[in-house]
C-alpha cells in the first residue's frame, strides 16, 4: 500500500512531491559504498595440473600448470590487461579478496601473513596459441626477491595449494577463474627407526650376522700375519762366503823322492 500521501501532509508537501521523495529515499537506501566497482567476470574455467607423463610435474616446492589456451578472448578483456595466477593455501582461498588497485598486489613475502600471493604475470596474448608458453611451473625461480611483486619463489612447504586466474587493469579486477582442486607437492622421507622393541627373529638374526663379521674378521687378520711372517723369512741375507775345502791331487808327471839309503 502507498503511504506517500501521509509522509506528504506531514511535512508539507503534496502527493506529487511526496512520491518522489520516497522514490529518493529508497534509491538511497540501496545504493552502498563500493558498488560502484563492477564484480569481475567470472570464467568458467578449473585451472589443471599437466600430464602426469610430465618430469618434474610435483617436486618439494613447485608444480606445473597446463597453460589456459584460449579462456581469456572475453570483450571485457584487453591485450593490455594482466593476467596473474593466484596462489594460495586452501583454507585461505575463503579469505581472498581482489586487490583493487596494482599497488596492493601481495607479494611472496605477503604469503604467511595473508595465505595467497600472485606470480606469472602474462596477458591475454601469451594463452592465445599453443607455442609461446607450453607450461607453468609455480616457484621455479630461486633467485627472484620475496619482496618483489611477482616473484615465482620457491613454494614454502607441502600444501595444499589452490590456484586461479585473475586478470586486472588500471581500475582493478575484469575476471577472474575458478580455484583449482587441491595440490600437495612431494615430501621428504626421513629414515626412522623402528619403533618398539625387536623381535626374537632380528635379534637372532642380528647376532649371527655380527658372529660371522667378527670370525671373518679374525681369518682376514690370521692370514695377513702368516703371509707377512713367510715373507720376511724366505728373505736372503747376503754373507761372507763359507770356505772350502781344498784337496790336493798328485798329477802323473810328479817326480818320486828317492828312498834314503839308496846307492
Amino acid at each position: 500500500m502507498d503511504n506517500s500521501w501521509r509522509l506528504g501532509p506531514a511535512i508539507g508537501l503534496s502527493a506529487g512531491q511526496s512520491q518522489l521523495l520516497v522514490s529518493l529515499l529508497l534509491l538511497l537506501t540501496c545504493v552502498q559504498p563500493g558498488t560502484d566497482v563492477a564484480a569481475p567476470e567470472h570464467i568458467s574455467y578449473v585451472p589443471q595440473l599437466s600430464n602426469d607423463t610430465l618430469a618434474g610435474r610435483l617436486t618439494l616446492s613447485t608444480f606445473t600448470l597446463e597453460q589456459p589456451l584460449g579462456q581469456f578472448s572475453s570483450h571485457n578483456i584487453s591485450d593490455l590487461d594482466t593476467i596473474w595466477l593466484v596462489v594460495a593455501l586452501s583454507n585461505a582461498t575463503q579469505s581472498f579478496t581482489a586487490p583493487r588497485t596494482n599497488q596492493d598486489i601481495p607479494a611472496p613475502a605477503n604469503f604467511s601473513q595473508r595465505g595467497y600471493y600472485f606470480t606469472l604475470r602474462a596477458n591475454r596474448a601469451l594463452y592465445q596459441a599453443r607455442g609461446q608458453l607450453h607450461v607453468l611451473r609455480v616457484g621455479n625461480d630461486t633467485h627472484c626477491q620475496q619482496t618483489k611483486i611477482g616473484c615465482n619463489h620457491p613454494l614454502p612447504g607441502p600444501g595444499p595449494y589452490r590456484v586461479k586466474f585473475l586478470v586486472m587493469n588500471d581500475e582493478g579486477p575484469v575476471a577472474e577463474t575458478k580455484w583449482s582442486s587441491d595440490t600437495r607437492l612431494q615430501q621428504a622421507q626421513a629414515l626412522r627407526a623402528v619403533p618398539g622393541p625387536q623381535s626374537p627373529g632380528t635379534v637372532v638374526i642380528i647376532a649371527i650376522l655380527s658372529i660371522l663379521l667378527a670370525v671373518l674378521l679374525t681369518v682376514l687378520l690370521a692370514v695377513l700375519i702368516y703371509t707377512c711372517f713367510n715373507s720376511c723369512r724366505s728373505t736372503s741375507l747376503s754373507g761372507p762366503e763359507e770356505a772350502g775345502s781344498v784337496r790336493r791331487y798328485t798329477t802323473h808327471l810328479a817326480f818320486s823322492t828317492p828312498a834314503e839309503g839308496a846307492s
